[in-house]
Protein backbone atom coordinates (compact mmCIF):
# COMPACT_ATOMS: atom_id res chain seq x y z
CA UNK A 1 0.00 0.00 0.00
CA UNK A 2 3.03 2.25 0.49
CA UNK A 3 3.66 2.50 -3.26
CA UNK A 4 -0.01 3.28 -3.89
CA UNK A 5 0.18 6.10 -1.33
CA UNK A 6 3.29 7.46 -3.08
CA UNK A 7 1.39 7.37 -6.37
CA UNK A 8 -1.38 9.47 -4.77
CA UNK A 9 1.20 12.15 -4.00
CA UNK A 10 2.23 12.11 -7.65
CA UNK A 11 -1.42 12.48 -8.71
CA UNK A 12 -1.79 15.47 -6.40
CA UNK A 13 1.27 17.19 -7.84
CA UNK A 14 0.02 16.48 -11.37
CA UNK A 15 -3.36 18.04 -10.59
CA UNK A 16 -5.24 14.79 -11.20
CA UNK A 17 -6.63 14.39 -7.69
CA UNK A 18 -9.61 15.91 -5.86
CA UNK A 19 -9.71 15.80 -2.08
CA UNK A 20 -12.45 16.38 0.45
CA UNK A 21 -15.72 14.53 1.01
CA UNK A 22 -18.14 16.83 -0.80
CA UNK A 23 -15.87 17.45 -3.77
CA UNK A 24 -15.20 13.73 -4.19
CA UNK A 25 -18.89 12.78 -4.00
CA UNK A 26 -19.64 15.46 -6.63
CA UNK A 27 -16.85 14.11 -8.86
CA UNK A 28 -18.22 10.57 -8.55
CA UNK A 29 -21.74 11.74 -9.42
CA UNK A 30 -20.45 13.81 -12.36
CA UNK A 31 -18.52 10.83 -13.71
CA UNK A 32 -15.10 12.49 -13.51
CA UNK A 33 -13.72 10.25 -10.73
CA UNK A 34 -11.95 7.09 -11.93
CA UNK A 35 -11.21 5.76 -8.43
CA UNK A 36 -11.72 6.93 -4.86
CA UNK A 37 -9.43 6.43 -1.85
CA UNK A 38 -11.00 6.54 1.61
CA UNK A 39 -9.03 6.70 4.86
CA UNK A 40 -10.03 4.06 7.39
CA UNK A 41 -10.20 6.76 10.09
CA UNK A 42 -12.94 8.70 8.26
CA UNK A 43 -16.20 9.48 10.04
CA UNK A 44 -19.10 7.05 9.62
CA UNK A 45 -21.21 9.61 7.73
CA UNK A 46 -18.38 10.27 5.27
CA UNK A 47 -17.78 6.55 4.77
CA UNK A 48 -21.47 5.98 4.05
CA UNK A 49 -21.80 8.92 1.64
CA UNK A 50 -18.68 8.03 -0.32
CA UNK A 51 -19.20 4.27 -0.39
CA UNK A 52 -22.85 4.63 -1.46
CA UNK A 53 -21.92 7.04 -4.26
CA UNK A 54 -19.10 4.75 -5.46
CA UNK A 55 -21.31 1.67 -5.36
CA UNK A 56 -24.15 3.35 -7.25
CA UNK A 57 -21.90 4.86 -9.94
CA UNK A 58 -19.60 1.80 -10.09
CA UNK A 59 -16.41 3.64 -9.17
CA UNK A 60 -13.64 1.55 -7.52
CA UNK A 61 -13.12 2.32 -3.83
CA UNK A 62 -9.83 1.72 -2.02
CA UNK A 63 -9.33 1.94 1.74
CA UNK A 64 -6.09 3.54 2.95
CA UNK A 65 -4.53 2.81 6.34
CA UNK A 66 -5.59 5.16 9.16
CA UNK A 67 -4.33 8.75 8.86
CA UNK A 68 -2.05 8.02 5.87
CA UNK A 69 -4.12 9.53 3.07
CA UNK A 70 -3.73 13.15 4.15
CA UNK A 71 -0.01 12.74 4.65
CA UNK A 72 0.40 11.07 1.25
CA UNK A 73 -1.26 13.94 -0.64
CA UNK A 74 0.31 16.69 1.44
CA UNK A 75 -2.92 17.78 3.13
CA UNK A 76 -3.02 16.32 6.64
CA UNK A 77 -6.52 15.62 7.87
CA UNK A 78 -8.05 14.80 4.49
CA UNK A 79 -9.99 11.55 4.56
CA UNK A 80 -11.21 11.18 0.96
CA UNK A 81 -9.51 11.59 -2.41
CA UNK A 82 -10.73 10.97 -5.95
CA UNK A 83 -8.36 10.27 -8.86
CA UNK A 84 -9.52 11.85 -12.13
CA UNK A 85 -6.93 10.37 -14.51
CA UNK A 86 -7.80 6.87 -15.80
CA UNK A 87 -4.22 5.64 -16.24
CA UNK A 88 -3.10 6.86 -12.81
CA UNK A 89 -6.22 5.36 -11.23
CA UNK A 90 -5.49 2.03 -12.92
CA UNK A 91 -1.93 2.00 -11.63
CA UNK A 92 -3.02 2.85 -8.08
CA UNK A 93 -5.63 0.07 -8.19
CA UNK A 94 -2.92 -2.36 -9.36
CA UNK A 95 -0.55 -1.35 -6.58
CA UNK A 96 -3.26 -1.46 -3.90
CA UNK A 97 -4.44 -4.94 -4.95
CA UNK A 98 -0.94 -6.41 -5.18
CA UNK A 99 0.15 -5.16 -1.78
CA UNK A 100 -2.90 -6.24 0.23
Amino acid sequence: MKRAMNMLGLCMRAGKLISGEKACVQAVRAGSACAVVLDRAAAKNAVKAVSDACAFHEVPLIYAPEHELGDAIGKPGRMVAAITDPSMAGRILELANVER
